[in-house]
């Protein structure tokens, strides 16, 4: 179960940072959203 509670945690993040990245196209936004991708699966992880 703690498999599945992951995954499906991993795909809401996932969801979340694809409709980010159709607001921030321009590089700079590329480059934060990264961070940001990096941050996420890391709290992700602790959490989890």
């Amino acid at each position: 179960m703690k498999i599945l509670k992951k995954t499906f945690g991993v795909c809401l993040v996932g969801l979340g940072i694809g409709i980010l990245l159709v607001l921030f196209l321009p590089i700079a936004g590329w480059l934060f959203l990264i961070g940001v991708i990096v941050i996420l699966v890391g709290i992700l992880w602790l959490l989890c």
